[in-house]
């Protein structure tokens, strides 16, 4: 059995099965800046979903707008980054493909996918902006042309990165311009249905037939931002609810408390990666930051879950990545596939690996913790001093890791301090998808709107981990393993082909070593023993094997 250093964490009690939330039945009115409003069509009724309301909430769109309108700081400069970089200009032309392949021994294009998804995201949040109907027309005519065109994601393991990274960012441009003239958005949402979603569902359920430890946590992330983007955009709230539910409380490394296993004192927080190298720990900080945002922006505080346990996180990334010493805890997990290989992989100190990487993710954090919510988050605030005005794809070089993170997050998320913390936004319907976190009382304040007050300042082998840092305190790791040969599948995930109803499930910690998956709840039988909910085993080998990135 997997063990966390030399601790052996108590057992978390099975959650029982909770009902569906009615969904309520009014729709939400799109407002836009001065320059947008003309240009978009009437929003049809939604399904109970805030639009936009991923990345950038209207109140979002609208600072932004006005901040750089006043040639405001640090709003210029961060909108004169987006202007000038190549994928945000008017005259980007699609290169769409029928099939996009990473990772496959023939010759990969998955590169042209992230090239224009950068450009189509761009160019929609420039004409968000400023208005210039030649970005729309730009920003339109990319998502047309590949939704037109995208059949299938292949390759080796690696897709299933290209589908979450790549899908969560699809998505996001296409929320930005939902009713823009022209936009077939409907054939968009079927290409997202049809292309993206199955492998991202897939991998939630058997990891590619791999022990459910073998990924590291930036694979799930990935995937269950692209779940939740997919989710918000075709205003599906079940898949909201598989994304949220699987990072409260899911089998796989990228379900919270198995991304940062352990708690150290002084509020910082060990990522499950942070013993591997520092570029994939920071992947995980993106990744787990864009999922928080939109959640936020429909109502759900992901940020506040566990006591605030992804500031914990950030906070111990940021410290590291200052220079400065953290503590570790010996971390012991399973990678491999059942019947085909295993081994155990040991991380005994954090990495040093990539150590000082920068990637544009740091304004995001800082701007929640700090300004929305009043919370003290020094090295975080540290690392987005030290980054500088946040640039997005195409300006941190021209491999994948460049483009894992849409960027931009000193225009698009600095705020006012707020006088009071913030709360989320008044979630527009729901189920599992509750606004108050679990372990955090929700806080009382002002509704977030336009802020006043004055502005405040690639996936590679697997990395060495020698390091210094001597483990400090005593951690707090999160559940028990769970013993090998248990269905460790079926805790706390429902498949969004379910009825949006919440299931549940002990979470165990990283070191679960079970190969099972779920059947999906709308088709097969559930045994329910004791007050928990046991899914059936239905694991299978999928073509490629496990792979460990």
């Amino acid at each position: 059995m997997t063990q966390y250093g030399n601790q052996h964490p108590s057992r978390r009690s099975i959650l029982k099965v909770a009902g569906a939330i009615g969904l309520g039945a009014g729709a939400i009115a799109v407002t836009g800046t001065t320059g947008v409003r003309a240009a978009l069509a009437p929003a049809a009724p939604a399904a109970a979903f805030a639009h936009p309301g991923l990345l950038h909430a209207q109140a979002d769109l609208d600072r932004m707008a006005a901040k750089v309108a006043a040639n405001a700081q640090p709003y210029l400069a961060g909108w004169q980054r987006l202007t000038a970089n190549r994928h945000a200009q008017s005259n980007w032309k699609a290169n769409p493909q029928d099939t996009i392949s990473r990772g496959a021994d023939k010759p990969q294009n998955v590169q042209v996918l992230f090239n224009d998804v950068h450009a189509a995201y761009q160019n929609a949040l420039r004409w968000r902006i400023s208005g210039d109907r030649a970005n729309g027309d730009a920003a339109r005519d990319i998502l047309n042309a590949w939704s037109g065109t995208l059949k299938q994601i292949t390759g080796n393991a690696d897709r299933f990165l290209a589908v979450g990274l790549q899908g969560y960012q699809f998505a996001n441009a296409a929320e930005l311009m939902r009713g823009y003239p022209g936009f077939d958005l409907d054939r968009f949402k079927t290409m997202m249905l049809q292309v993206f979603y199955p492998q991202c569902d897939s991998f939630l359920h058997d990891h590619n037939g791999s022990y459910i430890t073998n990924y590291y946590a930036n694979w799930d992330l990935a995937i269950l931002c692209c779940v939740f983007a997919i989710g918000v955009l075709c205003d599906d709230r079940a898949k909201v609810d598989q994304a949220v539910q699987y990072f409260r409380k899911g089998e796989g490394n990228g379900a919270l408390q198995h991304a940062i296993p352990y708690l150290h004192p002084g509020g910082l927080g060990q990522f499950q990666e942070s013993g591997r190298d520092q570029g994939h720990t920071m992947l995980d900080v993106a990744l787990m930051g864009t999922l928080c945002e939109m959640a936020w922006n429909q109502g759900i505080d992901l940020y506040g879950e566990d006591d605030s346990r992804f500031l914990k996180g950030a906070e111990y990334v940021a410290k590291y990545n200052l220079g400065e010493d953290v503590p570790f805890t010996r971390l012991t997990f399973q990678q491999g596939a059942p019947g085909s290989w295993s081994k155990t992989v040991e991380h005994t100190q954090v990495s040093p690996d990539s150590r000082g990487d920068q990637r544009p993710i740091w304004a995001l954090i800082q701007n929640h913790y700090v300004n929305r919510r009043g919370l003290s988050a020094p090295y975080s605030t540290a690392m987005a001093a030290k980054v500088g005005t946040e640039g997005g794809g195409g300006d941190y070089g021209p491999n994948s890791g460049g483009f894992d993170q849409l960027g931009f997050g000193t225009l698009a998320f600095t705020r006012d301090k707020a006088k009071t913390p913030v709360a989320p936004p008044a979630p527009a319907g729901t189920s599992a998808g509750t606004s108050a976190p679990q372990g955090s009382p929700t806080p009382t304040g002002t509704p977030e709107g336009s802020p006043t007050g004055t502005p405040t300042g690639t996936p590679t082998p697997q990395g060495s981990s020698a390091s210094t840092g001597a483990s400090t305190g005593t951690p707090t790791p999160h559940g028990s393993p769970t013993p090998a040969g248990s269905p460790a599948g079926a805790a706390g995930y429902a498949p969004a082909s379910a009825s949006p109803q919440p299931t549940g499930g002990s979470a165990t910690g990283p070191g679960a070593s079970g190969s099972n998956g779920l059947i999906p709840f709308g088709g097969a039988a559930l045994l329910a023993i004791g007050g928990g909910v046991l899914g059936l085993r239905a694991r299978a080998r999928r073509k490629g094997g496990a792979h460990r990135a």
